[in-house]
């Protein structure tokens, strides 16, 4: 099973470049983060981030996504891993959960993730949204410390630039498919 990641920081087209790999026939696994902010905000919760379980609900849900989705395919690509929620709570100034250190111990140890991470680079802007309340400069810190997570963990970041979106499909495709043969 070959799992690769796409990481970067929020607004830089990942999800977009996701759901065109799933129309090729990839197997693909959604961002946890975004769905935890949008269970917590149909309950009214305006700002889960700010709540101390926040960070493990994430990790939960993307060991409860990755598990599920290891019987499917003999490629994935993930919108997202626990380094990902690692940089999360370094940004939030969070300490590194039982949970989630946990985590990074067991996709380190077992090897889930490839060694080679799909580094989406910011579009030059960043949309807010109900999830992401984040702005352009700010991204560009939250990118800063993703890079800095995934190198700290052993990752090789490979660069895919900004463009516009069949480019960077393109790039991320024919890297996932050059492992294939």
């Amino acid at each position: 099973m070959r799992r690769y990641v796409l990481t970067g920081p929020p607004g830089a087209g990942k999800t977009s470049i996701l759901r065109r790999l799933a129309e090729l026939g990839h197997g693909v696994v959604e961002e946890a983060a975004t769905d935890v902010i949008a269970r917590a905000h149909a309950r009214g919760e305006d700002e889960p981030w700010r709540r101390a379980s926040f960070i493990d609900e994430i990790v939960t849900l993307q060991r409860q996504r990755q598990l599920e989705a290891s019987a499917a395919g003999s490629v994935q690509v993930f919108d997202r891993s626990p380094v990902c929620t690692h940089a999360l709570a370094v940004h939030l100034g969070r300490p590194v959960s039982r949970t989630l250190a946990a985590e990074l111990e067991r996709i380190t140890s077992e090897g889930i993730y490839e060694r080679q991470v799909l580094f989406i680079r910011n579009l030059g802007f960043c949309e807010p949204t109900a999830a992401r309340r984040i702005g352009f400069q700010e991204s560009l810190v939250f990118e800063r410390i993703h890079e800095q997570s995934y190198r700290a963990f052993g990752y090789e970041l490979i660069d895919i630039p900004a463009g516009d979106l069949d480019q960077r499909l393109a790039k991320v495709n024919a890297l996932i498919s050059s492992h294939l043969s």
